[in-house]
C-alpha cells in the first residue's frame, strides 16, 4: 500500500501542538492524519519530547500544564473561526468589547504545588502553605474591556446564575459599552450555560446587543485571559486575610493596567488564530 504522507517538516510550535494532542488522548494515527504526515513521524516526535524531557529532570518540579480535552467537533468550530478572523485588525476588532470571569485565591492557587525542602523539615513554617476553609478561600470576578478602556472589576458575590449576570450586563457592561463606543459595537462572551441561557438571550435581544459568535472551549482566543495572568503576576506574594481585602488588592491591580496592555493583547489576535489554525483546533500555548 502507498503511504498516503511522507515526512513534513514541522515548526517548533506544531511539534508543541502534536505532544499536547497525544497529552489530551489523541492516537498517533489520529495526529497524523489530522497534521499530515505518517504516522512513524508522530512516533518519532513524541520520542523526542520523551527524550528531551528525560535530559532535563533535574530542574525544580513544578505542576504540569493542564489543558482541556476538545472535541473533534470544536476543534473544527475553533479552527473555522480563526480562518475567518485571521485577517481581521485593529478597525475590525475596534467596537468589540471582551468580557470573562475568574476565581482568585486568597492562598496561592488551587494547583499542586512543589517546594525543595530540607529533610525533616516538613513542617516548619516557612515550608508550608497556608490553607482556608472550604467557601471562604476564594473571589470571583468579572471584568472587560475594549480597545478605548478598561472596564471597572466586578465582584460576583455567591453563585452567578443567569440573574445575577444579567444584572452585570445592564449595569456595567452596558453602561461602559455605550459611553466608550457609541450605538454600534459587538459583545463577547464564552459558551457558559448561563451566558447563553433563554433569559440572558431574551436580554440581548431587547437590548439590540449584537454578539461575536464564539467556539467553545477557546479560552486561547479571548485576550481576557491574559489580563486575569497580569492580575495574578501583580498580586504575587501579596497576602490576603479575608475576601474583602482580596477584592480591594484585586481592584486595585486591574485599574492600574495600562491601555498598552490591553492593545499588545489585541495586536495578539492574529498570532492566536494562526496558532489554532497550525494546532488543528487543538489548545495552543495562549
Amino acid at each position: 500500500m502507498v503511504r498516503p504522507f511522507g515526512k513534513k517538516n514541522f515548526t517548533v510550535d506544531v511539534r508543541k501542538s502534536i505532544v499536547r494532542g497525544h497529552e489530551l488522548g489523541a492516537h498517533p494515527k489520529i495526529l497524523a492524519t489530522q497534521f499530515g504526515c505518517s504516522s512513524s513521524q508522530i512516533y518519532r516526535i513524541l520520542k523526542n519530547n520523551r527524550d528531551d524531557t528525560s535530559a532535563s529532570c533535574w530542574t525544580a518540579r513544578t505542576k504540569t500544564s493542564q489543558k482541556p480535552l476538545v472535541s473533534l467537533k470544536n476543534r473544527k468550530a475553533r479552527v473555522e473561526w480563526a480562518k475567518q478572523h485571521l485577517s481581521w485588525g485593529p478597525r475590525e476588532w475596534a467596537n468589540h468589547i471582551w468580557s470573562d470571569e475568574s476565581k482568585f485565591n486568597l492562598f496561592g492557587t488551587d494547583g499542586i504545588q512543589w517546594i525543595r525542602r530540607p529533610i525533616g523539615s516538613r513542617y516548619a513554617p516557612q515550608y508550608q502553605c497556608p490553607t482556608v476553609k472550604h467557601g471562604v478561600g476564594s473571589v470571583m470576578v468579572w471584568g472587560c474591556f475594549s480597545v478605548t478602556s478598561i472596564g471597572p472589576l466586578k465582584r460576583i458575590v455567591g453563585t452567578m446564575d443567569r440573574y445575577v449576570y444579567e444584572d452585570i450586563l445592564e449595569n456595567t457592561m452596558r453602561p461602559l459599552a455605550r459611553a466608550n463606543l457609541g450605538r454600534s459595537w459587538v459583545f463577547q462572551q464564552d459558551n457558559d450555560p448561563k451566558h447563553t441561557s433563554g433569559h440572558v438571550a431574551n436580554w440581548f435581544r431587547s437590548r439590540r446587543v449584537d454578539l461575536l459568535e464564539w467556539p467553545s472551549q477557546s479560552p486561547d482566543l479571548n485576550p481576557n485571559e491574559h489580563m486575569w495572568e497580569k492580575l495574578e503576576r501583580r498580586l504575587k506574594g501579596v497576602r490576603a486575610s479575608n475576601a474583602n481585602q482580596k477584592f480591594a488588592q484585586l481592584e486595585a491591580a486591574w485599574k492600574s493596567i495600562p491601555m498598552t496592555v490591553v492593545q499588545t493583547l489585541l495586536d495578539s489576535m492574529p498570532r492566536r488564530c494562526q496558532a489554532v489554525i497550525d494546532a488543528k483546533g487543538y489548545p495552543t500555548k495562549y
